[in-house]
């Protein structure tokens, strides 16, 4: 089932790079350490002999401040590659209780990401005959097949002739109102249970909600409904590309592809190193026990899945973390072993703020334009007032905690509040943002420190 993957890892790394640059403003090393990662994957593919299995990919650390990219950069990779991708936070393996769980779930999840991956780009390519199938059993249950007798007086319209009227109406939307019945899958209500425990037991407990989900024919009951014609189709047409998926295929597909080009974003790594090298006992204990779980997997283990074992030699892990605190020579000598590649992100400056405001092909700009446009209320953003609201944000930015980009979302939405809300009222009308509009609704809170902490 190769063949229903379009395979991205063939752009050459400078390819990549601009491809990012479409919506990632400035950092620049993260971007062509992400590319290089992307193309070795690619020449891994071409190297002859046992020596493949033994090139392993190299594993990142993005070092920088919350809201500069890092998880955007990954995220896009993936996107851009259509690798499966999941990201975790390593501090969620900090709390009480969660100390040695089960961090292989992390792996089964991707597994399940990258088998939806692949079952909907299946699905896209048996459309075609799905709806094909959909129709013909649409104009059965609109025009019910006769057996014929042979005494079919003349002139009388044949069964045939009928159906092919009826398809015509079908294609034309003329029987969309008209109603049927169709037979659509009732799903069972299955207990959920919840396994809280260490490593093994989760695995467990999906074989249990599995093997439950069976025994009450989980999903293959099917209840009779009453339906439009135009919804019918839509019905069948799912029924009928569900049946021509092959899922074993899928699976197997889904199992290779996550092995093959998973990508796995660890956030927060920071958070389970040792506070600037400290003791030995306390919080540090537990964040070294984090670390030696999470070293397995990424060294290269296998983990058991409901599709199959999966090895984790080849899934690529990007780490990610502020490391205000701690450093990366913080983390355990074996785990900064397994993230041979380091990059360090840049803290973005009000320039950047006015590149990420206007140039990335889904900036915030661009998105509160097309939001209001629904309302026919045309926004038009001044040069001198995304200056402005740039200007604010790094205020803001400054006088707290600093989450870099994170902080225009605040203050387009509170400079933008009063307009979101009357759009109904002045629909046809045409707003402009300038310098003077920005100050009109921001100075007054920006003024008083206090409040702008709060709103701001």
């Amino acid at each position: 089932m190769s063949d229903i993957e379009t395979d991205k890892s063939t752009m050459t790394p400078r390819e990549v790079v601009d491809e990012l640059d479409r919506y990632i403003v400035g950092q620049r090393a993260a971007k062509r350490a992400v590319a290089i990662a992307l193309r070795n994957r690619h020449r891994r593919k071409r190297v002859q002999g046992d020596l493949r299995d033994e090139i392993a990919p190299k594993n990142i650390i993005m070092i920088g401040p919350t809201g500069v990219g890092k998880t955007e950069v990954a995220r896009r990779l993936a996107k851009l590659a259509r690798a499966p991708f999941i990201k975790v936070e390593a501090s969620k393996f900090t709390e009480v209780g969660y100390v040695g769980r089960d961090v292989d779930s992390m792996i089964r999840d991707l597994v399940e990401i990258s088998v939806q991956l692949v079952r909907n780009e299946e699905k896209q390519r048996v459309q075609p005959r799905a709806a094909e199938l959909a129709e013909e059993r649409l104009l059965d249950l609109l025009v019910p097949p006769t057996p014929r007798t042979g005494f079919e007086a003349q002139g009388e319209p044949q069964p045939n002739e009928t159906r092919e009227k009826f398809r015509t109406m079908l294609k034309n939307g003329a029987l969309d109102d008209r109603q049927v019945d169709v037979e659509a899958p009732e799903q069972a209500q299955v207990p959920v249970m919840q396994v809280f425990s260490n490593a093994g037991l989760e695995e467990m407990g999906m074989q249990l909600q599995d093997m439950f989900s069976n025994m009450t024919g989980g999903g293959n009951k099917k209840k009779r409904r009453t339906v439009k014609v135009k919804e019918a189709l839509e019905v069948l047409q799912q029924q009928e590309a569900q049946r021509l998926i092959d899922m074993d295929k899928v699976s197997k597909e889904g199992l290779r592809r996550a092995e093959e080009s998973g990508i796995v974003f660890i956030d927060e790594i920071d958070k389970i190193a040792k506070s600037g090298g400290g003791g030995h006992s306390g919080p540090d204990v537990s964040r070294e026990g984090v670390q030696r779980d999470l070293l397995p997997l990424v060294e290269g283990s296998s983990v058991t899945t409901k599709y199959g074992m999966l090895k984790t030699d080849h899934v690529l892990f990007i780490a990610a973390g502020a490391f205000h605190v701690s450093k990366v020579s913080d983390l355990i000598p074996e785990m900064q072993g397994r993230f041979p590649i380091r990059v360090e992100l840049e803290p973005l400056t009000e320039a950047d703020f006015v590149r990420i405001l206007t140039e990335p092909q889904n900036s915030l700009v661009k998105q509160y334009t097309a939001l209001l446009s629904t309302e026919r209320v045309t926004l038009e953003f001044k040069d001198d007032g995304v200056r402005e609201i740039c200007r604010v944000a790094a205020i803001a930015n400054g006088r707290s905690e600093n989450i870099g980009a994170r902080r225009l979302h605040t203050v387009m939405e509170k400079l933008l509040e009063d307009i979101s809300f009357d759009a109904p009222e002045k629909s046809g009308t045409t707003l402009v943002i300038d310098a003077g509009y920005v100050k009109s609704k921001l100075d007054s809170v920006l003024k008083d420190e206090d409040l702008s902490r709060y709103i701001l």
